[in-house]
């Protein structure tokens, strides 16, 4: 994987060449880690592929749980269906998009023919297997197979990174365009609503390419389908949560309130209450928090005043993994790291009254040129990149 971005032209040409290689006996599969912008990409990339292969399957490493996810899914009939490993040999060649085979332990064996992505570059694990010859046969290594000298790496035929995206769905967008490809409604809606949410409707991230992206799909896309996704965010099942964070809503200093909903089925249920009381006038920021097995979920929201993922890092830092943007965030720690005698809705109440920031790193003073070259590309990476945390 290369750590250039190309550029719009470069990426294009690629593509082309990439497309022109298809072959009628290949069959492909495109990976994904199901949510909006994924779902959509996959659509665009199968459209993109199939008239000229034998056949291209989406399939999803992730249980589906979001309604207005599934509302997408049935809506935009999109075929996504549960990857299953073991089928994996039936495939030839396998594709990813909005996501890399370092994000998820499901991808570390497979080989990717193309990646598609807008996050950040990030290698593979020492600890994975490389990201080609455990695949050879289509995803697996066999059970019985000898020892071999170790092959040289897969280079896939097809790697498009560019982090300055808002979402990998803009990315696609270009692709139809410079193919001179017209979206059909559904996968055009699919595009947009894959848009609209990984820039939380351009509140949180997205540049001039995607509101250009966003405003040709709009010439396509079905609005009435738009609006009953975007509609579809509770289940029925969901109420008595909403009931239980009303009764257990507790003040927090600057302008912030805590729910507890003790035990959850899953931490999409937590994002779904933050997010409904971002709609409450007068709060700053909410935490809303449970239990979700063995561990404790923190999700984060606010209303843009404070830089909410430096909130969550502050208050559990020393516990567990936290962080986020600076409107939301999100903080998960084991049950265990709660402090012995206490109830986990006191600790997460006392370490939100509590928190202390950690100070921003120190810049240190600039190096004489003469100690270190030419100066250039000097600390370049020294800030890192941070993982999105929802």
């Amino acid at each position: 994987m290369s750590p250039a971005t190309p550029t719009n032209a470069a990426a294009m040409r690629a593509m082309r060449e990439w497309r022109r290689s298809l072959t009628k006996d290949q069959r492909w599969c495109i990976l994904i880690t199901a949510d909006p912008d994924a779902l959509a990409s996959a659509l665009a990339l199968k459209r993109i592929m199939q008239t000229r292969v034998r056949s291209v399957d989406i399939a999803r490493t992730n249980e589906v749980t979001r309604p207005d996810n599934l509302a997408m899914i049935r809506y935009l009939r999109i075929p996504a269906r549960q990857w299953q490993p073991e089928k994996a040999a039936s495939y030839t060649h396998f594709a990813i998009v909005d996501s890399q085979p370092s994000h998820n332990p499901a991808y570390f064996d497979i080989r990717f023919d193309v990646i598609i992505d807008h996050h950040p570059p990030k290698p593979l694990p020492q600890e994975a297997a490389p990201c080609g010859k455990a695949a050879e046969n289509g995803g697996a290594p066999e059970a019985d197979a000898a020892p071999a000298e170790a092959a040289p790496p897969h280079v896939p035929a097809l790697v498009d990174i560019r982090p300055g995206f808002g979402a990998t769905s803009t990315m696609m967008t270009r692709y139809l365009q410079g193919l001179r490809i017209s979206p059909s409604p559904h996968l055009a809606t699919a595009l947009l609503y894959g848009i609209r949410t990984d820039t939380a409707a351009f509140e949180r991230s997205g540049g001039e390419d995607d509101l250009r992206a966003y405003q040709w799909l709009s010439r396509f896309a079905d609005t009435g389908i738009l609006r009953r996704i975007i509609r579809s965010e509770y289940l029925r099942a969901w109420l008595p949560l909403f009931s239980r964070a009303f009764r257990s809503l507790r003040d927090c200093r600057g302008g912030g309130v805590q729910a507890w909903l003790n035990e959850v089925d899953t931490g999409d249920l937590l994002v779904a209450v933050a997010d409904f009381f971002t709609r409450v006038h007068g709060l700053k920021w909410v935490a809303v928090s449970g239990i979700v097995g063995k561990k404790v979920i923190v999700i984060f929201r606010g209303d843009g005043s404070r830089d909410i993922g430096r909130l969550a890092d502050a208050c559990f830092h020393d516990v567990g993994s936290a962080g986020g943007h600076r409107t939301l965030g999100r903080a998960e720690f084991p049950l265990s790291a709660v402090t012995p005698g206490m109830k986990p809705a006191d600790f997460v109440q006392h370490r939100l009254m509590s928190r202390k920031l950690r100070p921003l790193p120190v810049q240190q003073p600039p190096v004489p040129a003469e100690a270190e070259g030419d100066g250039r590309d000097h600390d370049r990476d020294s800030h890192g990149d941070s993982q999105t945390v929802a």
